[in-house]
Protein backbone atom coordinates (compact mmCIF):
# COMPACT_ATOMS: atom_id res chain seq x y z
CA UNK A 1 0.00 0.00 0.00
CA UNK A 2 1.08 3.20 -0.94
CA UNK A 3 1.89 6.43 1.74
CA UNK A 4 -0.99 8.26 0.25
CA UNK A 5 -3.36 5.21 0.76
CA UNK A 6 -1.71 4.33 4.37
CA UNK A 7 -2.32 8.12 5.28
CA UNK A 8 -5.62 8.17 3.90
CA UNK A 9 -6.84 4.98 6.17
CA UNK A 10 -5.20 6.84 9.22
CA UNK A 11 -6.78 10.27 8.54
CA UNK A 12 -10.08 8.57 8.26
CA UNK A 13 -9.35 6.54 11.57
CA UNK A 14 -8.66 9.75 13.27
CA UNK A 15 -11.85 11.71 12.07
CA UNK A 16 -13.59 8.06 13.16
CA UNK A 17 -12.19 8.66 16.53
CA UNK A 18 -12.69 12.38 17.00
CA UNK A 19 -16.42 11.90 15.76
CA UNK A 20 -16.96 9.64 18.45
CA UNK A 21 -15.04 11.30 20.96
CA UNK A 22 -17.00 15.00 20.71
CA UNK A 23 -20.14 12.68 20.68
CA UNK A 24 -18.79 11.56 24.01
CA UNK A 25 -17.87 14.25 25.29
CA UNK A 26 -21.49 15.96 25.54
CA UNK A 27 -22.85 16.82 29.38
CA UNK A 28 -25.25 19.39 30.83
CA UNK A 29 -22.81 22.20 30.12
CA UNK A 30 -22.39 21.43 26.76
CA UNK A 31 -25.40 21.19 25.17
CA UNK A 32 -25.28 19.85 21.67
CA UNK A 33 -28.41 19.15 19.35
CA UNK A 34 -29.58 15.91 18.04
CA UNK A 35 -29.18 17.50 14.70
CA UNK A 36 -25.93 17.94 14.52
CA UNK A 37 -25.68 14.66 16.50
CA UNK A 38 -26.73 13.03 13.26
CA UNK A 39 -25.08 15.18 10.86
CA UNK A 40 -21.59 13.96 12.37
CA UNK A 41 -22.84 10.19 12.24
CA UNK A 42 -24.05 10.75 8.31
CA UNK A 43 -21.39 12.57 7.31
CA UNK A 44 -18.76 9.45 8.99
CA UNK A 45 -20.76 7.14 7.41
CA UNK A 46 -20.25 8.65 4.16
CA UNK A 47 -16.67 8.40 4.46
CA UNK A 48 -16.71 4.74 5.32
CA UNK A 49 -18.93 4.26 2.23
CA UNK A 50 -16.87 5.61 0.08
CA UNK A 51 -13.76 4.85 1.53
CA UNK A 52 -14.68 0.69 0.76
CA UNK A 53 -15.94 2.03 -2.66
CA UNK A 54 -12.61 3.04 -3.57
CA UNK A 55 -10.82 0.46 -2.06
CA UNK A 56 -12.60 -2.83 -2.27
CA UNK A 57 -11.57 -5.11 0.41
CA UNK A 58 -9.77 -8.51 -0.55
CA UNK A 59 -7.99 -10.98 1.61
CA UNK A 60 -6.32 -13.65 -0.41
CA UNK A 61 -4.39 -16.57 0.81
CA UNK A 62 -1.11 -15.03 -0.31
CA UNK A 63 -1.54 -12.42 1.83
CA UNK A 64 -2.99 -14.35 5.23
CA UNK A 65 -0.17 -16.77 4.89
CA UNK A 66 1.92 -13.46 5.16
CA UNK A 67 -0.01 -12.08 7.99
CA UNK A 68 -0.10 -15.25 10.22
CA UNK A 69 2.84 -17.14 8.96
CA UNK A 70 5.24 -14.90 10.12
CA UNK A 71 8.64 -16.28 11.68
CA UNK A 72 8.48 -13.14 14.49
CA UNK A 73 5.99 -15.47 16.56
CA UNK A 74 8.65 -18.04 16.88
CA UNK A 75 11.03 -15.33 17.15
CA UNK A 76 9.28 -13.62 19.98
CA UNK A 77 9.81 -16.78 22.20
CA UNK A 78 13.09 -16.76 22.07
CA UNK A 79 13.59 -13.50 23.36
CA UNK A 80 12.65 -13.82 27.50
CA UNK A 81 15.88 -16.57 27.24
CA UNK A 82 18.33 -14.59 25.29
CA UNK A 83 21.47 -13.17 26.99
CA UNK A 84 21.30 -9.29 25.95
CA UNK A 85 25.52 -9.16 26.26
CA UNK A 86 25.20 -11.63 22.94
CA UNK A 87 22.97 -9.36 21.63
CA UNK A 88 23.82 -8.45 17.71
CA UNK A 89 23.59 -4.83 17.28
CA UNK A 90 26.59 -3.80 14.56
CA UNK A 91 25.47 -1.07 12.69
CA UNK A 92 22.20 -0.06 14.03
CA UNK A 93 22.01 3.56 13.39
CA UNK A 94 20.97 4.87 16.70
CA UNK A 95 23.03 6.75 19.37
CA UNK A 96 23.10 6.46 22.70
CA UNK A 97 21.66 9.70 23.37
CA UNK A 98 19.07 9.15 20.72
CA UNK A 99 17.80 6.67 22.42
CA UNK A 100 18.08 8.11 26.08
CA UNK A 101 16.14 11.23 24.53
CA UNK A 102 13.25 9.62 23.03
CA UNK A 103 12.42 6.71 25.90
CA UNK A 104 11.99 9.66 28.33
CA UNK A 105 9.69 11.06 26.04
CA UNK A 106 7.66 8.09 26.03
CA UNK A 107 8.60 7.23 30.06
CA UNK A 108 7.10 11.31 30.61
CA UNK A 109 3.82 9.75 28.61
CA UNK A 110 3.02 6.47 30.18
CA UNK A 111 2.62 5.01 33.73
CA UNK A 112 5.35 2.89 32.98
CA UNK A 113 8.66 2.84 34.86
CA UNK A 114 10.47 3.27 30.97
CA UNK A 115 14.15 3.96 32.27
CA UNK A 116 17.10 3.86 30.12
CA UNK A 117 19.74 0.73 30.83
CA UNK A 118 22.18 -0.75 28.44
CA UNK A 119 20.65 -4.44 28.15
CA UNK A 120 17.40 -2.42 27.01
CA UNK A 121 19.20 -0.87 24.28
CA UNK A 122 20.51 -3.53 23.42
CA UNK A 123 17.42 -5.20 22.83
CA UNK A 124 15.79 -2.00 20.90
CA UNK A 125 18.91 -2.32 18.62
CA UNK A 126 19.03 -5.87 18.31
CA UNK A 127 15.04 -6.11 17.62
CA UNK A 128 16.04 -2.90 14.88
CA UNK A 129 18.50 -5.07 13.18
CA UNK A 130 17.30 -8.51 13.01
CA UNK A 131 13.34 -7.66 12.81
CA UNK A 132 13.16 -4.58 10.65
CA UNK A 133 11.26 -6.70 7.39
CA UNK A 134 8.90 -8.16 9.79
CA UNK A 135 7.49 -5.64 11.84
CA UNK A 136 5.92 -4.08 8.22
CA UNK A 137 3.30 -6.80 8.48
CA UNK A 138 3.05 -7.24 12.21
CA UNK A 139 2.06 -3.32 11.91
CA UNK A 140 -0.80 -4.22 9.71
CA UNK A 141 -1.87 -6.07 11.59
CA UNK A 142 -2.10 -3.94 14.52
CA UNK A 143 -4.26 -1.68 12.20
CA UNK A 144 -6.57 -3.93 12.41
CA UNK A 145 -6.66 -5.05 15.69
CA UNK A 146 -4.95 -2.05 18.06
CA UNK A 147 -8.39 0.39 17.64
CA UNK A 148 -10.79 -2.71 18.41
CA UNK A 149 -7.81 -3.30 21.54
CA UNK A 150 -7.58 0.20 22.36
CA UNK A 151 -11.05 0.71 22.76
CA UNK A 152 -11.52 -2.23 25.21
CA UNK A 153 -7.98 -0.67 27.16
CA UNK A 154 -10.09 2.45 27.58
CA UNK A 155 -13.16 0.85 29.26
CA UNK A 156 -11.52 -0.68 31.96
CA UNK A 157 -9.23 2.37 32.56
CA UNK A 158 -6.15 0.45 31.41
CA UNK A 159 -2.86 1.87 29.38
CA UNK A 160 -3.66 1.78 25.80
CA UNK A 161 0.54 1.27 25.76
CA UNK A 162 -0.39 -1.94 27.09
CA UNK A 163 -1.51 -3.40 23.51
CA UNK A 164 1.82 -3.68 23.04
CA UNK A 165 1.74 -6.82 25.22
CA UNK A 166 -0.04 -8.49 22.59
CA UNK A 167 2.98 -8.21 20.20
CA UNK A 168 5.18 -9.80 22.98
CA UNK A 169 2.47 -12.25 23.51
CA UNK A 170 1.42 -13.85 20.19
CA UNK A 171 2.56 -11.61 17.47
CA UNK A 172 -0.64 -10.21 17.36
CA UNK A 173 -1.40 -13.69 16.20
CA UNK A 174 -5.10 -14.81 17.38
CA UNK A 175 -4.26 -18.53 16.38
CA UNK A 176 -1.08 -18.19 18.39
CA UNK A 177 -0.58 -21.48 21.10
CA UNK A 178 2.75 -21.92 22.83
CA UNK A 179 4.47 -25.22 23.48
CA UNK A 180 3.20 -25.14 26.99
CA UNK A 181 -0.96 -24.37 25.50
CA UNK A 182 -1.06 -20.84 25.97
CA UNK A 183 -3.77 -19.76 23.26
CA UNK A 184 -4.82 -16.86 21.46
CA UNK A 185 -3.68 -12.95 21.06
CA UNK A 186 -3.20 -12.95 24.78
CA UNK A 187 -1.74 -16.48 25.22
CA UNK A 188 -4.18 -17.72 27.59
CA UNK A 189 -3.94 -21.33 29.72
CA UNK A 190 -6.98 -23.23 29.86
CA UNK A 191 -7.89 -22.72 33.16
CA UNK A 192 -6.89 -19.05 33.49
CA UNK A 193 -8.95 -18.42 30.13
CA UNK A 194 -12.54 -20.29 31.97
CA UNK A 195 -11.66 -18.13 35.00
CA UNK A 196 -12.57 -15.30 32.84
CA UNK A 197 -14.80 -16.70 30.70
CA UNK A 198 -13.25 -17.50 27.96
CA UNK A 199 -14.90 -21.02 27.11
CA UNK A 200 -13.41 -24.01 24.79
CA UNK A 201 -16.07 -26.26 22.75
CA UNK A 202 -15.58 -28.86 19.66
CA UNK A 203 -16.54 -26.02 17.78
CA UNK A 204 -15.03 -22.75 19.30
CA UNK A 205 -11.82 -21.80 21.40
CA UNK A 206 -12.90 -18.18 22.52
CA UNK A 207 -9.22 -17.75 23.92
CA UNK A 208 -8.86 -17.11 19.97
CA UNK A 209 -11.81 -14.91 19.89
CA UNK A 210 -10.02 -11.14 19.10
CA UNK A 211 -12.81 -9.22 21.13
CA UNK A 212 -13.44 -11.46 23.80
CA UNK A 213 -9.88 -12.29 24.31
CA UNK A 214 -8.84 -8.80 24.94
CA UNK A 215 -12.14 -8.14 27.43
CA UNK A 216 -10.62 -11.02 29.50
CA UNK A 217 -6.92 -9.86 29.08
CA UNK A 218 -8.17 -6.50 30.54
CA UNK A 219 -10.19 -8.09 33.34
CA UNK A 220 -6.93 -10.12 34.56
CA UNK A 221 -4.93 -6.97 33.96
CA UNK A 222 -7.53 -4.80 35.94
CA UNK A 223 -7.31 -7.91 38.90
CA UNK A 224 -3.05 -7.97 38.89
CA UNK A 225 -3.19 -3.95 39.14
CA UNK A 226 -5.32 -3.86 41.65
CA UNK A 227 -3.09 -6.49 43.61
CA UNK A 228 0.07 -4.62 43.42
CA UNK A 229 -0.66 -0.84 42.48
CA UNK A 230 1.98 -0.65 39.45
CA UNK A 231 2.03 -1.93 35.93
CA UNK A 232 5.13 -2.82 35.51
CA UNK A 233 4.51 -5.68 38.39
CA UNK A 234 1.03 -6.37 36.73
CA UNK A 235 2.57 -7.31 33.73
CA UNK A 236 5.31 -9.38 35.19
CA UNK A 237 2.68 -10.92 36.77
CA UNK A 238 0.73 -11.87 34.16
CA UNK A 239 3.67 -13.71 32.58
CA UNK A 240 4.63 -15.15 35.63
CA UNK A 241 2.19 -15.45 38.07
CA UNK A 242 1.12 -12.86 41.00
CA UNK A 243 2.77 -15.60 43.40
CA UNK A 244 6.31 -15.48 41.48
CA UNK A 245 6.37 -11.56 41.33
CA UNK A 246 5.23 -11.34 45.46
CA UNK A 247 8.26 -13.68 45.90
CA UNK A 248 10.41 -11.11 44.11
CA UNK A 249 9.42 -8.58 46.14
CA UNK A 250 10.31 -10.29 49.47
CA UNK A 251 13.41 -11.74 48.16
CA UNK A 252 14.69 -8.21 47.41
CA UNK A 253 14.15 -6.95 50.58
CA UNK A 254 10.85 -4.64 50.07
CA UNK A 255 11.28 -3.17 46.75
CA UNK A 256 8.34 -2.52 44.28
CA UNK A 257 10.12 -1.33 41.68
CA UNK A 258 10.21 -3.79 38.23
CA UNK A 259 13.95 -3.06 37.98
CA UNK A 260 15.03 -3.77 41.53
CA UNK A 261 13.06 -6.81 42.19
CA UNK A 262 14.23 -8.41 38.31
CA UNK A 263 17.21 -10.00 39.28
CA UNK A 264 14.91 -12.08 41.65
CA UNK A 265 11.58 -12.76 38.91
CA UNK A 266 12.11 -16.02 36.77
CA UNK A 267 14.68 -15.93 33.90
CA UNK A 268 11.59 -15.71 31.09
CA UNK A 269 10.15 -12.50 33.18
CA UNK A 270 13.44 -10.48 33.75
CA UNK A 271 13.75 -10.48 30.15
CA UNK A 272 9.68 -10.18 29.85
CA UNK A 273 9.01 -6.23 30.42
CA UNK A 274 12.48 -5.63 28.39
CA UNK A 275 10.81 -6.85 25.10
CA UNK A 276 7.44 -4.94 25.87
CA UNK A 277 9.49 -1.81 26.10
CA UNK A 278 11.80 -2.90 22.90
CA UNK A 279 8.38 -3.66 20.73
CA UNK A 280 6.75 -0.28 22.09
CA UNK A 281 9.67 1.77 21.04
CA UNK A 282 9.89 0.34 17.94
CA UNK A 283 5.80 0.75 17.10
CA UNK A 284 5.96 4.39 18.51
CA UNK A 285 9.16 5.21 16.48
CA UNK A 286 8.63 3.15 13.18
CA UNK A 287 8.60 5.91 11.23
CA UNK A 288 11.79 7.08 11.98
CA UNK A 289 13.57 3.79 11.39
CA UNK A 290 12.04 4.12 8.11
CA UNK A 291 9.56 0.85 8.85
CA UNK A 292 6.35 1.36 6.86
CA UNK A 293 3.31 -0.59 7.81
CA UNK A 294 1.77 -3.30 4.95
CA UNK A 295 -1.87 -2.62 4.26
CA UNK A 296 -4.15 -3.33 6.87
CA UNK A 297 -6.60 -4.91 3.44
CA UNK A 298 -9.29 -4.75 5.91
CA UNK A 299 -9.91 -2.30 8.96
CA UNK A 300 -11.77 -3.30 11.71
CA UNK A 301 -14.40 -0.89 11.41
CA UNK A 302 -15.59 -1.94 8.11
CA UNK A 303 -17.00 -5.16 9.80
CA UNK A 304 -20.30 -6.52 11.94
CA UNK A 305 -20.99 -9.32 13.20
CA UNK A 306 -24.51 -10.94 12.69
CA UNK A 307 -25.70 -14.06 15.61
CA UNK A 308 -26.75 -17.12 13.96
CA UNK A 309 -29.84 -18.68 14.14
CA UNK A 310 -28.98 -21.96 12.88
CA UNK A 311 -25.30 -23.85 12.18
CA UNK A 312 -23.90 -22.88 9.16
CA UNK A 313 -20.46 -23.48 7.84
CA UNK A 314 -17.78 -21.70 6.14
CA UNK A 315 -18.76 -23.65 2.94
CA UNK A 316 -22.04 -22.45 2.83
CA UNK A 317 -21.24 -18.62 3.93
CA UNK A 318 -18.71 -18.72 0.45
CA UNK A 319 -21.44 -20.45 -1.50
CA UNK A 320 -24.50 -17.93 -0.67
CA UNK A 321 -22.65 -14.70 0.11
CA UNK A 322 -18.91 -15.57 -2.37
CA UNK A 323 -16.66 -14.35 0.12
CA UNK A 324 -13.72 -16.56 0.45
CA UNK A 325 -12.85 -19.08 3.10
CA UNK A 326 -9.70 -16.88 3.72
CA UNK A 327 -11.28 -14.12 4.69
CA UNK A 328 -14.23 -15.85 6.77
CA UNK A 329 -10.97 -17.13 8.84
CA UNK A 330 -9.49 -14.21 8.79
CA UNK A 331 -12.34 -12.40 11.03
CA UNK A 332 -13.32 -15.11 12.89
CA UNK A 333 -10.86 -16.96 13.98
CA UNK A 334 -12.25 -18.79 17.21
CA UNK A 335 -13.80 -21.23 14.83
CA UNK A 336 -11.50 -24.26 14.62
CA UNK A 337 -13.77 -26.15 12.73
CA UNK A 338 -14.88 -23.77 9.87
CA UNK A 339 -17.88 -24.12 11.24
CA UNK A 340 -20.17 -21.23 13.17
CA UNK A 341 -22.52 -23.17 15.80
CA UNK A 342 -25.90 -22.74 16.92
CA UNK A 343 -26.38 -23.58 20.78
CA UNK A 344 -29.62 -23.04 23.09
CA UNK A 345 -28.30 -19.82 25.57
CA UNK A 346 -25.11 -19.08 23.40
CA UNK A 347 -24.74 -16.13 21.55
CA UNK A 348 -22.50 -17.29 18.30
CA UNK A 349 -21.96 -14.61 15.52
CA UNK A 350 -19.88 -14.64 12.39
CA UNK A 351 -18.36 -11.53 11.53
CA UNK A 352 -18.51 -10.45 8.00
CA UNK A 353 -17.15 -7.14 6.05
CA UNK A 354 -20.17 -4.67 5.92
CA UNK A 355 -20.82 -5.19 2.23
CA UNK A 356 -21.37 -9.12 2.72
CA UNK A 357 -23.30 -8.71 6.12
CA UNK A 358 -25.91 -6.29 4.85
CA UNK A 359 -26.37 -8.93 1.62
CA UNK A 360 -26.36 -11.85 4.51
CA UNK A 361 -29.10 -9.48 6.24
CA UNK A 362 -31.00 -9.17 3.01
CA UNK A 363 -31.39 -12.60 1.79
CA UNK A 364 -31.47 -14.29 5.58
CA UNK A 365 -34.68 -16.36 5.05
CA UNK A 366 -33.54 -17.81 1.73
CA UNK A 367 -29.79 -18.39 2.51
CA UNK A 368 -31.48 -20.87 6.45
CA UNK A 369 -33.79 -22.44 4.01
CA UNK A 370 -30.86 -23.53 1.74
CA UNK A 371 -28.56 -24.21 4.62
CA UNK A 372 -31.75 -26.46 5.84
CA UNK A 373 -32.13 -28.02 2.70
CA UNK A 374 -28.45 -28.71 2.63
CA UNK A 375 -28.16 -29.84 5.54
CA UNK A 376 -31.21 -32.68 5.26
CA UNK A 377 -29.24 -34.47 2.17
CA UNK A 378 -26.01 -34.57 3.84
CA UNK A 379 -24.81 -37.38 4.11
CA UNK A 380 -22.52 -37.20 6.98
CA UNK A 381 -23.75 -35.10 9.99
CA UNK A 382 -21.86 -32.32 11.18
CA UNK A 383 -20.00 -33.29 14.56
CA UNK A 384 -22.15 -32.82 17.68
CA UNK A 385 -21.49 -29.41 20.10
CA UNK A 386 -20.05 -30.27 22.98
CA UNK A 387 -17.78 -28.29 25.77
CA UNK A 388 -14.17 -29.15 26.71
CA UNK A 389 -14.63 -29.10 30.50
CA UNK A 390 -11.55 -30.67 31.50
CA UNK A 391 -8.45 -32.73 30.00
CA UNK A 392 -7.82 -35.90 30.02
CA UNK A 393 -4.91 -38.64 30.99
CA UNK A 394 -3.28 -40.77 28.65
CA UNK A 395 -1.07 -43.75 30.30
CA UNK A 396 1.13 -44.55 26.98
CA UNK A 397 0.54 -48.56 26.38
CA UNK A 398 3.06 -51.16 24.99
CA UNK A 399 3.37 -50.47 21.02
CA UNK A 400 1.59 -46.77 20.88
CA UNK A 401 3.55 -43.74 19.21
CA UNK A 402 2.38 -40.21 19.28
CA UNK A 403 1.00 -40.66 15.96
CA UNK A 404 -1.40 -43.12 16.41
CA UNK A 405 -2.23 -41.69 20.31
CA UNK A 406 -2.90 -38.50 18.21
CA UNK A 407 -5.33 -40.02 15.53
CA UNK A 408 -7.30 -41.88 18.18
CA UNK A 409 -7.91 -38.47 20.15
CA UNK A 410 -8.01 -36.12 17.01
CA UNK A 411 -5.63 -34.03 17.58
CA UNK A 412 -2.11 -33.15 15.95
CA UNK A 413 1.60 -35.09 17.09
CA UNK A 414 2.26 -30.94 17.74
CA UNK A 415 -0.33 -30.88 19.76
CA UNK A 416 0.64 -33.40 22.49
CA UNK A 417 4.52 -32.59 22.17
CA UNK A 418 3.52 -29.09 23.21
CA UNK A 419 0.99 -29.71 26.02
CA UNK A 420 3.36 -32.03 27.38
CA UNK A 421 6.80 -29.95 26.70
CA UNK A 422 7.96 -32.42 24.57
CA UNK A 423 10.91 -31.81 22.57
CA UNK A 424 11.31 -35.29 20.67
CA UNK A 425 8.44 -37.94 19.66
CA UNK A 426 9.70 -40.53 21.72
CA UNK A 427 7.64 -42.44 24.64
CA UNK A 428 7.78 -44.89 27.56
CA UNK A 429 5.20 -47.35 28.53
CA UNK A 430 3.27 -45.94 31.22
CA UNK A 431 4.41 -42.59 30.21
CA UNK A 432 1.31 -40.10 31.25
CA UNK A 433 0.36 -37.52 28.95
CA UNK A 434 -2.25 -34.67 28.50
CA UNK A 435 -4.48 -34.49 26.46
CA UNK A 436 -7.79 -32.24 24.97
CA UNK A 437 -9.07 -34.37 22.83
CA UNK A 438 -11.53 -33.37 20.14
CA UNK A 439 -13.01 -36.03 19.19
CA UNK A 440 -16.37 -36.56 20.21
CA UNK A 441 -16.17 -40.27 21.14
CA UNK A 442 -13.77 -39.53 24.11
CA UNK A 443 -15.13 -37.18 25.84
CA UNK A 444 -18.80 -37.62 25.41
CA UNK A 445 -19.28 -41.53 25.68
CA UNK A 446 -20.00 -43.67 28.90
CA UNK A 447 -17.34 -46.38 27.25
CA UNK A 448 -14.00 -44.91 27.87
CA UNK A 449 -12.30 -46.50 25.06
CA UNK A 450 -11.94 -46.05 21.21
CA UNK A 451 -12.08 -50.12 19.93
CA UNK A 452 -14.72 -51.11 18.08
CA UNK A 453 -14.76 -54.42 19.79
CA UNK A 454 -15.73 -53.01 23.14
CA UNK A 455 -18.19 -51.15 21.29
CA UNK A 456 -19.62 -54.44 20.05
CA UNK A 457 -19.12 -56.11 23.06
CA UNK A 458 -21.77 -54.26 24.75
CA UNK A 459 -25.09 -54.88 24.14
CA UNK A 460 -28.37 -52.07 23.36
CA UNK A 461 -29.46 -53.79 26.92
CA UNK A 462 -26.40 -53.78 28.76
CA UNK A 463 -26.77 -52.31 32.69
CA UNK A 464 -23.76 -49.99 33.26
CA UNK A 465 -22.29 -51.11 36.54
CA UNK A 466 -19.89 -49.07 39.00
CA UNK A 467 -17.38 -50.89 41.72
CA UNK A 468 -14.50 -49.43 43.71
CA UNK A 469 -11.10 -50.68 44.02
CA UNK A 470 -10.49 -52.07 47.53
CA UNK A 471 -8.08 -54.65 47.02
CA UNK A 472 -4.88 -55.56 43.94
CA UNK A 473 -5.95 -57.78 41.73
CA UNK A 474 -9.95 -56.59 41.36
CA UNK A 475 -10.18 -57.41 37.79
CA UNK A 476 -9.97 -61.03 37.84
CA UNK A 477 -12.19 -61.33 40.90
CA UNK A 478 -14.68 -58.84 39.44
CA UNK A 479 -14.35 -61.06 36.06
CA UNK A 480 -15.81 -63.96 37.79
CA UNK A 481 -18.58 -62.36 39.67
CA UNK A 482 -20.64 -61.73 36.74
CA UNK A 483 -20.81 -64.50 33.39
CA UNK A 484 -19.59 -63.86 30.61
CA UNK A 485 -17.75 -60.60 31.48
CA UNK A 486 -13.64 -61.24 30.64
CA UNK A 487 -10.58 -59.47 32.48
CA UNK A 488 -10.29 -58.01 28.96
CA UNK A 489 -13.30 -56.09 29.07
CA UNK A 490 -12.87 -54.78 31.89
CA UNK A 491 -9.68 -53.45 30.66
CA UNK A 492 -10.99 -52.32 27.66
CA UNK A 493 -13.98 -50.54 29.21
CA UNK A 494 -11.51 -48.54 31.87
CA UNK A 495 -8.73 -48.14 29.34
CA UNK A 496 -6.65 -50.16 31.39
CA UNK A 497 -3.38 -51.60 30.30
CA UNK A 498 -1.58 -53.04 33.20
CA UNK A 499 -3.94 -54.28 36.49
CA UNK A 500 -1.24 -53.61 38.52
CA UNK A 501 -1.37 -49.72 37.73
CA UNK A 502 -4.83 -49.59 39.06
CA UNK A 503 -4.68 -47.25 42.25
CA UNK A 504 -6.97 -48.66 45.31
CA UNK A 505 -9.81 -46.46 45.76
CA UNK A 506 -10.09 -46.19 41.90
CA UNK A 507 -13.78 -46.77 40.27
CA UNK A 508 -13.99 -49.24 37.59
CA UNK A 509 -17.21 -49.29 34.90
CA UNK A 510 -18.54 -52.49 34.27
CA UNK A 511 -21.34 -53.77 31.72
CA UNK A 512 -24.01 -56.75 32.32
CA UNK A 513 -26.44 -57.90 29.92
CA UNK A 514 -29.73 -57.41 31.76
CA UNK A 515 -31.81 -61.12 31.76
Amino acid sequence: MTRLKLGFFLLLSAFINLSFGQTKSIDSTNVVSDSIIHEVFVQQDSIIEKALANHPIVIDSLWLDTMYSSPLYEDISLTYDEDFDKLSINNVDLSTELLKERLERLNEQTPFNLEYNPELERLIKHYLKTRSKYYPKMMARALYYFPMVESYLDKYDIPLEIKYLAVVESGLNPRAKSWAGATGMWQFMYQTGKQFGLNISSYVDERQDPVKSVEAACKYLETLYKTFNDWDLALAAYNSGPGNVSKAIRRSGGHRNYWNIRAFLPRETANYLPAFYANLYVFEYAQEHKIVPMSPMVPHFATDTIRVKRTLTFDQLNETLNISHEMLQFLNPEYKLDIIPFVKDKKYAVRLPIDKAGLFVKNEKEIYAMVAKEDAEREKPLPKYFEMNQRIRHVVRSGEYLGKIANKYGVRVSDIKRWNGMKTTNLRVGQRLIIYPKRLNFTMSKINSSQKKVVKSISNNAQQLEFTVEKRDPLWSNSNNYDKITTQQIKDWNDIWNASSIALGRKLILYRKES
